[in-house]
C-alpha cells in the first residue's frame, strides 16, 4: 500500500477541538472544524465529506461525526457554496478541492493516517479525490505536466483509505424522482433560488466545462489505497446497479457493503453502520 508522505506530528496539547477557515487550491475558503476525538494523542483521523444541501453544523452530519469521533479524530467541513463556506456549489467537480483543503489541515494537525469518509454527493467526492491525488492518475489531471510542488501537495493531501457511502456511478442520472428534483433544483434559475433561500445551498449557475471524469471512471485509480463502498438496498437517489458498477470498476480491490433496508447518505447511515465504518477505517489506513 502507498504511504502518505512523512509529516511531523505536532505536540497533542494542539489537538484541541478548533474551528477555522481553510483556503482552497482555487481561492475558496472553507468552513472547516477539528474533533480530537477519544483519543487526541492518536494518529488517525477521519474527513467527513456530508451530501449536497448538507453542511457541517447540520444534525446528521454532527451525528456520524460523533460516532466516528469514538475511533479517532474527525475533521468536518462544509463544501463551498453550503453553510458559511464561500463560493458556490459545483455539485460534485471543484469540490474536490475542498476535500484536499480539509486533508491537507488534517496533516497538518499532526495525523499520519487518513481516513475519507464521503455521503452522496460527498461519496462521489471521496472517490475522485482518491483518483486524483494517487499514484496512478496520469499528470496534474488536465494533462499537462506536474511540477515538483503541485507533486508534493497532492502527496499532501493524500489519503489513506476511502469510504463512499450512497454515492453515484454516473453523472446526469435522472432514473428516479428525487434525483429528477434534483437536477431542476441545480439546472434551473428558480431551482437554484429554492436551493439559495429554502436550503442555504448556493448553486453555481455554470455547466461543467470541461466534465469532470465520472466516479466510475475514476475508480481504477484508486488500488493500493483501500476502498470501501456502501449503499442501502432502499436508496431512493441511486438504486444498486450504481455501488455495483464502482465495485466492478474497482476490478476487485473495493469491498463492497449493500446495507438491507438502508436508505440513502447520512440520515439513513445509523449508528451502528457508522461505528462499523469506524472499525472498518482504523483497520484498513495503515
Amino acid at each position: 500500500m502507498t504511504r502518505s508522505p512523512k509529516i511531523p506530528r505536532l505536540e497533542t496539547a494542539s489537538r484541541a477541538p478548533a474551528r477555522r477557515f481553510l483556503r482552497t487550491a482555487d481561492g475558496v475558503t472553507i468552513d472547516a472544524a477539528h474533533d480530537p476525538g477519544a483519543n487526541s494523542s492518536g494518529h488517525l483521523a477521519f474527513v467527513v465529506a456530508h451530501g449536497f444541501t448538507g453542511d457541517l453544523d447540520r444534525p446528521h452530519v454532527r451525528r456520524a461525526a460523533g460516532v466516528l469521533a469514538r475511533r479517532g479524530a474527525v475533521v468536518t467541513f462544509s463544501f463551498r457554496g453550503h453553510g458559511a463556506s464561500g463560493g458556490r456549489s459545483t455539485v460534485g467537480d471543484r469540490e474536490v478541492l475542498d476535500l484536499a483543503a480539509a486533508v491537507a489541515w488534517a496533516r497538518e494537525l499532526g495525523y499520519t493516517r487518513i481516513v475519507t469518509v464521503g455521503f452522496s454527493m460527498g461519496g462521489s467526492v471521496v472517490l475522485r479525490h482518491a483518483a486524483l491525488h494517487g499514484e496512478k492518475w496520469p499528470g496534474d489531471g488536465t494533462g499537462g505536466p506536474e511540477s515538483a510542488r503541485e507533486r508534493e501537495e497532492r502527496a499532501r493531501a493524500r489519503t489513506d483509505a476511502v469510504v463512499s457511502v450512497s454515492a453515484p456511478a454516473r453523472w446526469y442520472y435522472r432514473g428516479t424522482a428525487p434525483m429528477r428534483r434534483l437536477h431542476w433544483l441545480v439546472t434551473r434559475p428558480e431551482g437554484r433560488i429554492v436551493g439559495r433561500v429554502g436550503l442555504r445551498t448556493r448553486i453555481h449557475h455554470r455547466d461543467w466545462d470541461p466534465v469532470p471524469a465520472s466516479p466510475v471512471e475514476c475508480v481504477p485509480y484508486i488500488a493500493p489505497t483501500p476502498l470501501l463502498v456502501v449503499h442501502g438496498d432502499r436508496d431512493g437517489y441511486f438504486p444498486l446497479d450504481h455501488p455495483r458498477a464502482l465495485a466492478e470498476a474497482s476490478d476487485g480491490h473495493a469491498e463492497l457493503w449493500l446495507e438491507h433496508g438502508m436508505g440513502h447518505a447520512e440520515n439513513a447511515a445509523d449508528d451502528d453502520l457508522l461505528t462499523r465504518i469506524g472499525d472498518w477505517g482504523a483497520a484498513h489506513a495503515g
